[in-house]
């Protein structure tokens, strides 16, 4: 079961604070919110207005993704547009919705531009971002850029460091990413305490290691059984580490029938089903402890913006 406690979460930005409450489930949408089932490569005609849409449903977050190449093998190209420009751009036209990164690929970026444009992104959004960050799996793009793919743990690692190091009053670091001291500073800070990073799967990482230096953890859609095993074995595992509780995402591909009873069937990573069966199995999620889901509409039948409304309409107000 999940935290009866309801122990606050640590308050890090507007975007943090929002999206995450302990004990709660809030709603998120994965970018590009877009069907593209037929295809790796999305249309992204009328992808702001679908954003826009989703900040006056309500919907608490949207997800970006780093996708720097069309893998064919991977399948997804994304949101097509670069994840730091595409949050600038997004910042300058929305106004309260979390802007979600899930996430970036640690090791195929210098730390310093990581740094650098998610503070700005942070700022400009009025303290909006939540950044996940992860160790990549697409092989192929490791030589594309000459790096390493068996050393991603090491280099995830190391660059995680330098980027929070970066957001101290006063940074100093020295690893593969480079050595910073004084009288080196790195311009702006994040608009809160620090910039909200969130660990996607292992990264390569042991489990302590995530729960101690992460600020939450993104995972994968799993059985019901399974899954709430996970979420208890993360939960035991903070306490022993001393750590405060930290919350934890996952995504969700939905296909939302017309009919509100018809019952669930499975999808890729995820569920066809009516309305009032997607209620009851983000309950369920919730009674384990998720705190936020971003649903991906993707391989959704119908078209996205009435989809969107009627999952404001059904789906929302049992949770934001």
């Amino acid at each position: 079961m999940r935290d009866e406690t309801h122990t606050p979460f640590e308050q890090i930005n507007r975007g943090y604070n929002t999206t995450f409450q302990n004990g709660r489930l809030s709603v998120g949408l994965v970018v590009p919110i877009a069907q593209y089932g037929q295809s790796p490569v999305p249309d992204m005609t009328g992808h702001l207005s679908r954003v826009q849409q989703a900040e006056q449903l309500g919907f608490k977050a949207v997800w970006l993704r780093d996708v720097p190449f069309n893998v064919p093998s991977f399948g997804d190209a994304g949101q097509l547009f670069d994840p730091f420009v595409y949050l600038g751009y997004l910042a300058a036209k929305t106004t309260d919705i979390a802007l979600g990164v899930a996430s970036i690929v640690l090791p195929l970026r210098h730390s310093a531009h990581v740094a650098k444009a998610a503070a700005t992104a942070d700022v400009l959004s009025n303290g909006r971002l939540i950044l996940g960050v992860a160790s990549g799996d697409r092989p192929e793009e490791y030589p594309a850029m000459n790096r390493d793919f068996d050393a991603r743990g090491d280099a995830f690692r190391e660059s995680f460091d330098y980027i929070r190091a970066m957001g101290t009053p006063v940074p100093q670091i020295d690893n593969r990413f480079g050595t910073v001291d004084l009288p080196i500073d790195m311009l702006p800070k994040p608009s809160g305490s620090k910039l909200p990073l969130l660990i996607t799967g292992s990264s390569r990482q042991s489990a302590d290691w995530i729960a101690q230096h992460g600020d939450g953890w993104m995972t994968y859609p799993r059985p019901g059984v399974v899954q709430d095993r996970v979420l208890q074995d993360w939960r035991a595992r903070l306490t022993n580490l001393g750590q405060p509780p930290k919350p934890v995402l996952q995504p969700l591909y939905v296909d939302l029938a017309d009919d509100p009873d018809e019952p669930p069937s499975p999808i890729h990573l995820g569920v066809r089903s009516g309305h009032r069966s997607i209620v009851q199995y983000l309950q369920q999620l919730e009674d384990s402890g998720v705190n936020h889901v971003a649903l991906n509409l993707r391989f959704n039948s119908s078209p996205v913006e009435p989809t969107l409304d009627r999952l404001a309409e059904h789906v929302l107000p049992a949770f934001n």
